[in-house]
């Protein structure tokens, strides 16, 4: 195939535990990156090590450090880190370009089915598989995999949309993988993850209290990309199933109408608000066959 030289960008932070087992599966590919960049983002442990070993040994990985002092100390700082990584190779010949998490394995030819997937659809801006996860000592598809969505860990851009949505935002409590997918369609690209192709996820949440942190979390994130107030609700309940049962559709829920209440201010422009929330109730109108109320909601939105 013509066009299929891809880079890498991974932000690393504390994952001595997962990076080796990342390499390896990058390094197993049958097309190998053409370039691999692999940010330190002030790990405390050996991450920053076993970077520069790697980097040591192969030309194609390139590693870089960012300082304790540097920028975000929450969850903005992946975004910091990617974008550190994005300006040592953004003027480099490519035609993809892809994030890539530190905690993630996958078959040895992964990204040259997924590149064949786009040279297949030339609409295809950002692609990606589906992520499984370990549970009962075996791994299973992520409940909610959606072949509309792609995970931030594997996201893959074609480069003319990586350039057209620009650099991510660095949200507090993350959502770049989110705000790049809407972003896409907003310029007219197609998002989708292929379930064929299975990612593996290795890094396991830990404590309960961190659990019920991070569903609150999720509520102040999805306020934060400006999600519709009825999209909200509905999609929290819809993850009544996920662990913690019940607890998880609440708190997200309380976090989202916490950030609501507060005023918080949005990173994002008006005029994605306006095209995320046209999309969700599209969504809602065609899965759940709520016309009337979503006609009614979208109006009062203005």
């Amino acid at each position: 195939m013509a066009g299929i030289d891809y880079v890498l960008i991974t932000a690393a932070r504390n994952e001595e535990n997962y990076l080796p087992m990342a390499a390896e599966a990058v390094l197993a590919q049958t097309h190998r990156p053409k370039t691999w960049v692999i940010v330190n983002d002030r790990s405390t442990d050996r991450t920053g090590k076993i970077i520069r070993s790697y980097a040591a040994r192969l030309s194609f990985i390139q590693s870089v450090q960012r300082e304790q002092n540097d920028a975000n100390s929450n969850f903005a700082s992946k975004v910091d880190a990617l974008t550190a990584g994005y300006q040592q190779i953004k003027d480099e010949d490519y035609d993809f370009i892809g994030h890539l998490d530190a905690d993630i394995s996958f078959d040895s030819d992964y990204y040259r089915c997924l590149i064949e997937r786009f040279h297949s659809n030339t609409k295809l801006g950002l692609g990606g598989g589906f992520i499984y996860e370990q549970s009962g000592g075996h791994f299973e598809s992520r409940p909610f995999n959606a072949s509309r969505s792609v995970a931030g860990s594997v996201q893959l851009f074609r480069r003319a949309c990586y350039e057209a949505v620009g650099l991510f935002v660095p949200f507090v409590m993350g959502g770049e993988d989110a705000y790049a997918e809407v972003m896409a369609r907003m310029k007219g690209w197609e998002v989708r993850s292929f379930p064929e192709l299975k990612v593996f996820h290795h890094r396991k949440s830990t404590s309960a209290r961190g659990i019920l942190r991070e569903f609150f979390q999720y509520g102040i994130m999805d306020y934060a990309l400006g999600n519709h107030p009825l999209f909200e609700i509905l999609k929290a309940i819809r993850r009544i199933r996920e662990r913690p049962y019940v607890l998880a559709t609440l708190l997200r829920m309380s976090g989202f109408a916490w950030s609501s209440c507060r005023g918080q201010p949005r990173p994002v422009s008006e005029q994605f608000i306006r095209y995320a929330r046209r999309e969700q109730m599209n969504l809602l109108k065609t899965r759940l066959g709520l016309a009337h109320v979503v006609s009614r909601s979208s109006n009062e939105q203005g």
